[in-house]
């Protein structure tokens, strides 16, 4: 009995210490998030807290999401599936609605002894009207979760609006009054520093994602935060006569559905993107809060943390404001991954997708993700910022899809190009302004481009193998 006894607590000590040399997980996203960050190159915006994680891990400067609008973006990198596979291409839509039985991170991670915890928005929600709620939260992700709900909410009255009583969806903003911590996501800061004091005095594992709010419309900050941005200091980005003309009809589509965002009065458009800014000011704030008590609290060095939005976002280049575009501005997220096993330092070049989270997340704390994901570990990069991972990152909305490259952005739309095509060559077109699409002497490079999509497209809808798929049209279920 003795020696059962003595086993059975060796096995018990080889099963907590295997439990601790694994590395904590801490997910950071903000919610519709370009790349306006100092770290990125912005000349303007501040971005002290998100720029220091940037100093001691490796930033991906060419990572695109999925689908640039919140929900299927969410539902795909939760899920290290494409649109196309979770069948998500709209908000609104719980995940094991279309994938009854998929393992999501979180999920893996929860399985595998780690105490997951959820702490604002990483699924979608319906902004503001579902903070405080769980919104289309999956309950199986979780151990734990808080819905955090501050004053912003409150103060919806005092919000300007391009539509009046209307903010999620269209251009709102406030410059509120109060403190940081008052704020939904100031406060969102709060329990995520109590939950890892917790964690770092009781010692165990954990995988903690934390989802701020900004800078989602509508876009407010406490004052302070307008302040760091005059308006004669801001610039509103101009768009050259006929250019609509130059691209076709499904992509002007995507940037003129809003009408009552279309050509902006000077002031108002300059204030949109001072409040843009200052949320985004804020929300690296409370970033910094939380990165400071993983510092303070040793956890640091055991944690993975990783950095990002959901999509891109359009702060008037090509006259569009907001998400929904094949354009760099609406595909291009800020990825950063920092911690135990990210041994470069530095910028990737690699295109990066956020596919790529879950098999990257996996290898960097030895636990096995689903055979079915579609996702790369991106650990190569981590390693050496040079490596290439990818050839190209996929990103798809509506009937288009595009691919880009570490040079070129190619996209078609509807089945086959039907609808026509567009080439940009970011060497000398960062803007994406110029369609080479009828170019003659790019022809040989767009069959490569247009051949290379093509390939892509096909994998992307690949059935994910085991996983049975729902399908809304006729409740068809599909292994």
């Amino acid at each position: 009995m003795r020696i059962r006894f003595l086993v059975l607590l060796t096995i018990v000590a080889v099963v907590a210490e295997s439990f601790a040399a694994k590395p904590n997980v801490l997910f950071l996203i903000c919610d519709d998030l370009n790349c306006d960050l100092a770290c990125y190159g912005h000349p303007q915006v501040k971005s002290p807290n998100i720029d220091r994680l940037a100093k001691r891990g490796v930033l991906f400067k060419n990572a695109h999401c999925q689908y640039p609008l919140c929900g299927p973006s969410r539902a795909s990198f939760m899920g290290g599936l494409y649109p196309d596979q979770t069948l998500i291409h709209r908000n609104a839509i719980y995940i094991r609605e279309h994938l009854p039985d998929v393992k999501t991170i979180s999920q893996m991670f929860r399985d595998n002894g780690y105490f997951a915890t959820r702490i604002g928005k990483i699924y979608h929600y319906n902004v503001p009207k579902h903070i405080g709620t769980s919104g289309h939260d999956d309950p199986y992700s979780w151990n734990y979760t808080i819905n955090p709900r501050g004053r912003d909410v409150d103060d919806e009255d005092l919000i300007f609006s391009l539509r009046p009583g209307a903010f999620g969806g269209t251009m709102s903003w406030l410059a509120a009054e109060g403190t940081d911590e008052e704020q939904t996501d100031g406060i969102a800061a709060t329990e995520a520093i109590k939950m890892l004091k917790k964690h770092a005095a009781q010692k165990d594992i954990f995988y903690m994602a934390v989802g701020l709010y900004r800078p989602h419309t509508p876009y407010v900050a406490p004052k302070r935060y307008f302040e760091m941005y005059p308006l004669d200091e801001i610039k509103v980005p101009a768009v050259p006569g006929r250019y609509f003309e130059t691209i076709p009809a499904d992509a002007r589509k995507s940037i003129t559905r809003k009408k009552d965002q279309l050509n902006l009065p000077t002031r108002l458009a300059k204030e949109a993107i001072q409040s843009y800014y200052a949320s985004i000011t804020f929300a690296d704030a409370q970033l910094g809060r939380i990165l400071d008590v993983l510092d303070e609290t040793g956890l640091a060095k055991n944690t993975v943390v990783l950095f990002t939005s959901d999509h891109g976002y359009h702060m008037g280049e090509h006259g569009h404001w907001q998400k929904t575009t094949l354009f760099e501005n609406a595909t291009h997220v800020p990825l950063i991954i920092a911690g135990p096993g990210v041994t470069g330092r530095g910028t990737a070049t690699t295109p990066a997708e956020m596919v790529d989270f879950y098999p990257t997340l996996a290898e960097l704390t030895d636990n096995t993700p689903p055979p079915y994901i579609s996702g790369k570990s991106l650990v190569p990069a981590l390693r050496d910022p040079k490596a290439q991972v990818r050839r190209s990152a996929f990103t798809q909305y509506a009937n288009g899809y595009s691919i880009k490259t570490p040079r070129y952005r190619y996209t078609e739309w509807q089945e086959d190009g039907k609808g026509g095509a567009e080439l940009y060559d970011h060497y000398f077109d960062q803007a994406e302004m110029n369609n080479l699409a009828q170019s003659p002497k790019h022809g040989a490079l767009l069959k490569q481009l247009s051949r290379e999509l093509r390939e892509r497209i096909a994998s992307a809808r690949k059935k994910p193998k085991g996983l049975t798929q729902i399908h809304f049209e006729n409740r068809r279920r599909e292994k």
